[in-house]
């Protein structure tokens, strides 16, 4: 879209009063402006495809066709950027939308139409803000190129791994992670640690996505939790995961939002914390995502001895956190998402040949497609 004036939004709801509290949300930031609504699917269907708006705001639950439908022919006649508003019961449904071509998606606060749907306007529109940084040509090559994943069976749990992959991201990226991880064919000698942006109630589903189509072990994180090789822990949605020693070993912490927390969970939280306890054994990588999460903890990486890999403006749905992170000069690599499964395996096999504590620095690496 172009930068100049106003985000054209539709508004799809088949309830009247999330219609009339979401547009009067969106309304009140000068950047965004509502040019419609529709009730059902055929509707909207039809008025954007007239309208061919910047954004559409979708209910998934419609009466005539459902917002999987809407969702399938939208993007195959004309691809807009989506953002789903969903009831938090629904968590699988919003992964399907994800893979059918929606941007992001927010969580009602309640299923019914009531009040607390107001609770949403910051998020919505710091979301709906960043649809300039969005790269729909981006997001289409990457539901084009998505391979057919095939579930694959686990490894058995494993005494506590030494080298350890802590994963960033934000829009686009929970396609942009299983992508990633999927491209291990066997569990690899590592422990991965995921901080997605993402609300209380979706985390669990999208860590039983990433144990069913990755050969990882993957579950939602515990406080108290080894890091397992073979195995993926998700910090829990509405919490930071941050790492303790118990016992001579490090494990998970979970931290509770504080009211003043911009993101949770935080990528430098994370990021941070690991690299007190893992050094020259950790791997950051920042994928696809708006904002500058991730930005400080890269610094914490470099100084303690660790890798940096961020994905590359080339295939990052919203190059923002990526960005951010290049700018601090503490990246090594940045890659586009094909490559970054590769620049794991042979960046910690490298970190494996060093002297436990050893550090390194080099020039960053920009990679081709």
């Amino acid at each position: 879209m172009s930068s100049l004036g106003p985000i054209r939004v539709l508004v799809i709801d088949d309830s009247a009063f999330s219609r009339r509290t979401i547009t009067r949300m969106l309304e009140a930031s000068p950047l965004v402006r509502v040019i419609d609504w529709a009730h059902d699917g055929e509707e909207a269907l039809r008025k954007t495809l007239e309208q061919e708006p910047d954004l559409v705001t979708l209910d998934l639950e419609m009466p005539r066709m459902d917002g999987f439908t809407f969702l399938r022919l939208l993007l195959a006649r004309r691809p807009t950027p989506v953002l789903v508003i969903s009831g938090r019961a629904h968590s699988q449904d919003v992964f399907k939308a994800l893979d059918l071509g929606a941007v992001d998606f927010i969580a009602k606060p309640t299923p019914r139409a009531a009040p607390e749907l107001e609770s949403i306007q910051e998020e919505l529109l710091r979301k709906v803000h960043a649809l300039r940084q969005l790269r729909m040509d981006k997001l289409r090559e990457r539901l084009a190129s998505a391979p057919d994943l095939l579930p694959r069976r686990p490894a058995p749990a494993s005494p506590t791994a030494r080298r350890v992959v802590a994963i960033g991201a934000s829009t686009g990226g929970p396609a942009a992670v299983t992508q990633v991880l999927g491209a291990f064919t066997e569990p690899p000698p590592f422990a991965v640690v995921v901080s997605q942006h993402m609300p209380g109630g979706f985390t669990a589903s999208f860590a039983e996505r990433i144990d069913r189509f990755t050969a990882f072990s993957a579950r939602e994180a515990r406080e108290g939790d080894r890091l397992e090789p073979g195995r993926v822990l998700v910090s829990p949605g509405g919490c930071h995961i941050e790492f303790g020693t118990y016992d001579g070993e490090p494990r998970v912490r979970l931290v509770p939002r504080s009211p003043g927390d911009k993101y949770t969970p935080s990528v430098d939280r994370m990021f941070v914390s690991a690299a007190k306890h893992f050094g020259a054994d950790l791997m950051a990588v920042v994928l696809t995502g708006m904002g500058d999460d991730g930005a400080q903890g890269v610094r914490a990486v470099k100084e303690a001895g660790g890798t940096v890999v961020t994905e590359s403006e080339e295939s990052a749905v919203v190059f923002g956190m990526p960005q951010q992170a290049i700018r601090t000069g503490a990246v090594d690599a940045v890659l586009p998402l094909a490559r970054i499964a590769g620049a794991i395996d042979a960046g910690l096999a490298g970190a494996a040949a060093r002297p436990r504590g050893g550090r390194r620095r080099r020039t960053p690496e920009r990679g081709d497609a």
